[in-house]
């Protein structure tokens, strides 16, 4: 059990190296999607070098956040929603937020427990590492599928007879976290991330 933690932490340090790449400069908000310039020193001959020439290193721009909770599913997951409210008054605020986040809430207010919330953001790689990192210790299991990081994990209900659960999906600067209960649409998370990467 403790070789398949340091392997799991292994790996979630691998990841972090590799996202921590694709993430836009903490002092360069705006820079998403612009080259940064290094160096690069070539030696002509034993003893001496050359000047030091610029070299063009592309970060990668996050992906867009969707505005609309219906067009980020596929028409399968839909049907399995059809009957569920979405982005009810009762529940505050919801859909496009003032962050640009998209929070999208799936459920009848006069439910004692059924519904599911996901929240798309933007997030840079050393932070949402971190929230996927602590999760681990949490008892979520995580791995590397469709280019990004994902965590999992699901449990009964303190009160009522049914399943919890919550699904986070990380790549390329967005973070999709989705949080459940009794309320699990088949394919639901994987139709998010066919949306946003294609």
């Amino acid at each position: 059990m403790r070789a398949a933690r340091v392997f799991i932490l292994a790996a979630a340090v691998a990841a972090s190296v590799l996202l921590a790449g694709c993430a836009p400069a903490a002092s360069d908000p705006g820079g998403a999607g612009k080259s940064t310039s290094s160096t690069t020193e070539t030696t002509d001959a034993p003893g001496k070098t050359s000047s030091p020439s610029p070299t063009a290193t592309p970060t990668v721009k996050p992906a867009a956040i969707p505005k609309d909770c219906r067009k980020i599913l596929s028409s399968d997951v839909l049907s399995q929603l059809k009957d569920v409210p979405l982005n009810d008054k009762a529940f505050g605020p919801s859909g496009t937020l003032e962050d640009g986040s998209l929070k999208c809430v799936w459920g009848d207010p006069q439910a004692d427990t059924t519904g599911l919330t996901t929240t798309i953001t933007h997030e840079r790689s050393g932070a949402a590492l971190e929230k996927l990192n602590a999760l681990m210790a949490e008892g979520f299991t995580c791995y590397s599928p469709d280019e990004g990081t994902r965590c999992e994990k699901t449990w009964k209900d303190k009160t009522y007879p049914v399943v919890d659960g919550r699904t986070l999906f990380y790549r390329q600067g967005v973070l999709i976290d989705t949080q459940y209960s009794n309320l699990a649409p088949k394919g639901y998370t994987d139709a998010i991330i066919a949306s946003i990467w294609g």
